[in-house]
């Protein structure tokens, strides 16, 4: 994610400042020959007609190249998610009616892991980038198999609702209806501490078993205002945040591309992409749950 992501502080994601851009600028066509002018002329025309060097040529950083890491390390993550999802309900017996929760504890606390040393390397590291996105397939599709237990259906909703998210974000920044802003990120920021240390307090309650949790998805999420859940407008309010943070990771890959970064840090927008997905993908699901649960 671009915001929790130092590798995007690399000045090749940044804003060029000063220093004028080096143009091709032909000499005035008085002082050209014939034969020199016919030979520039030739010359600009085989730039025009010669193909594109695109990522692997040049060793930069491109859109198409970030979009196909992007589907690969989505790929790894559906193939460990079929293997989360299958080691979930193999202890699912008419005898024990209960779902392994080791694939969704292993993939949390190790994609965890790996994510901060992703994050907090000064160099991008393609293996991390690909046990991340190893160890969070068996977490999506450990938690996704234990929803689906208890809430059938819910997973199919949780998926066609994190796509229309993202589809719609992706359309509204590529159209260039949505941008990311500096007063906007500040705000965005502020909300991000606020709800990392509110997420703190939730899961030291639950794990501890505090009364204050108030509901099976943690504090106050039974608590109703204006008959909706209070966990439902908290997630809202998390969504339209991944949201913007999708439009972030948007611009610094755009970003990136504009100022020529190494192609390597491609696989940097992918992860980021990653992150923001699988945390919307997780923050949807809880909202279905609490909504299934109060009905």
């Amino acid at each position: 994610m671009a915001l929790n992501n130092p590798a995007f502080n690399n000045p090749a994601f940044q804003d060029p400042r000063g220093g004028a851009q080096t143009r091709y600028s032909p000499p005035p066509a008085e002082s050209m020959t014939a034969a020199a002018a016919a030979a520039e002329t030739a010359n600009i025309e085989g730039l025009y007609s010669a193909p594109s060097a695109g990522a692997v040529q040049t060793d930069r950083m491109t859109v198409e190249d970030t979009v196909f890491k992007t589907l690969g390390l989505f790929a790894i993550l559906v193939v460990t998610a079929v293997v989360g999802w299958i080691w979930t309900m193999s202890s699912v017996t008419v005898a024990n009616p209960s779902p392994n929760i080791a694939p969704m504890l292993i993939g949390g606390l190790v994609g965890f892991v790996l994510a901060m040393v992703a994050t907090f390397k000064k160099k991008p590291s393609v293996p991390i980038f690909i046990a991340y996105a190893a160890f969070e397939g068996l977490f999506i599709g450990g938690i996704s198999a234990f929803f689906e237990f208890i809430y059938p259906g819910i997973v199919v909703q949780a998926t066609l609702a994190t796509l229309s998210v993202v589809g719609v974000t992706l359309a509204l920044f590529a159209s260039g209806k949505i941008r990311a802003s500096k007063r906007a990120t500040k705000i965005f920021m502020i909300a991000m501490v606020g709800y990392l240390v509110f997420s703190l307090i939730n899961v030291g309650l639950m794990l501890f078993n505090v009364p204050l949790a108030g509901g099976a998805f943690g504090l106050l999420s039974d608590v109703k205002l204006f008959g909706i859940p209070l966990g439902v407008i908290i997630g809202v309010f998390v969504v339209i945040m991944a949201a913007y943070s999708l439009v972030l990771d948007f611009d610094q890959i755009q970003r990136g591309v504009r100022n020529g970064a190494p192609r390597v840090y491609g696989w940097v927008g992918a992860f980021g992409i990653m992150v923001t997905v699988v945390w919307l993908y997780v923050e949807i699901l809880r909202i279905l749950a609490i909504l299934r649960g109060n009905n």
